[in-house]
């Protein structure tokens, strides 16, 4: 019945949201990641403890975090909102640094992995990917309840991308992308900064150990596609996008050596952006080793697809 309840309630705000004008729907969310920010709940402090790490010290943590919490309301309402913003919208008003990067590699017929961190709107990113004719794979993260989670698969479906499960499909998702990356004109988006399967690879990130998930570095170890770090953020009037070089896979040595080296230079971009828009970043969550207690140095061999 709670499941029920709380997937109505999503159900009629993503409608009514939708049926708002724009300027309203951007003032009522600026509002609420204001409000979210003074009322200060659990998240809102891990976002403040997150990007203390990443800023210089003196940094006006309050203001930013005010920013923070508005950019993330904005990525809510723009996800909200996003199937009646069109193509060309998103084309216009997406500022692209490194295309010809993944132009290149495409041709390459080797398959592309976007390896992105949670910064302004990877959502609008896909779009103007798919609007440049990539045809594109993902993987989702699954929601409670079931409805919810089915919802935002069929929205995202509905913009054209083919949406794999974390957990509890009929296939491993990483041998579904190892086929799609094999098809040679694939694109693979993975959000890649915070690890969702207890399995993936300890990184320097902003000084500190942090753990992020070995899928994309270590699909591209196995297939030989492309692997590339994606930078997205806001602009006052649209969406920002840098893909960074291609990071380099390691022709010899241990799997899980050449995994790790990948995975630190993927940290190593992602904390290149972070640090240039770091109101941008949408981390709520526990990311360092040292904030979640219990948690060892990985040791294993690294596996699934992050």
């Amino acid at each position: 019945m709670r499941d029920r309840a709380v997937d109505g309630a999503f159900a009629a705000g993503w409608a009514a949201v939708r049926a708002l004008p724009q300027p309203i729907a951007s003032a009522a969310f600026a509002a609420v990641g204001e409000l979210a920010a003074r009322r200060d709940a659990r998240g809102v402090r891990r976002l403040r403890a997150n990007l203390a790490r990443v800023v210089p010290p003196g940094t006006d943590l309050d203001a930013l975090v005010r920013l923070a919490m508005r950019s993330y309301a904005r990525y809510w309402m723009e996800t909200f909102r996003l199937s009646r913003i069109t193509p060309e919208t998103v084309r216009a008003r997406t500022e692209v640094i490194g295309g010809d990067v993944l132009d290149k590699a495409l041709t390459s017929g080797r398959g592309v992995i976007l390896a992105l961190p949670h910064c302004g709107n990877w959502e609008s990113a896909g779009v103007w990917l798919l609007d440049h004719g990539y045809p594109l794979s993902t993987v989702a993260e699954r929601l409670k309840p079931e409805s919810l989670y089915e919802r935002f698969v069929a929205y995202r479906e509905s913009l054209g991308m083919e949406v794999l499960p974390l957990t509890g499909g009929e296939r491993s998702p990483s041998d579904v992308l190892k086929d799609r990356l094999r098809e040679g004109d694939r694109v693979v988006c993975l959000l890649a900064d915070r690890d969702l399967t207890k399995r993936g690879i300890d990184v320097e990130f902003f000084g500190d150990t942090a753990r992020m998930p070995a899928g994309p570095a270590l699909l591209a170890a196995s297939t030989g596609a492309a692997l590339l770090p994606v930078g997205t953020w806001f602009t006052p009037g649209g969406w920002g996008i840098r893909i960074h070089p291609e990071v380099p896979i390691a022709e010899s040595g241990r799997l899980r050596d050449k995994v790790a080296a990948a995975t630190q230079e993927l940290a190593d971009a992602f904390a290149a952006d972070i640090a240039l828009r770091p109101h941008d970043w949408h981390m709520l969550q526990r990311l360092w080793l040292s904030d979640l207690p219990g948690i060892e140095p990985a040791t294993d061999e690294p596996s699934g697809a992050g």
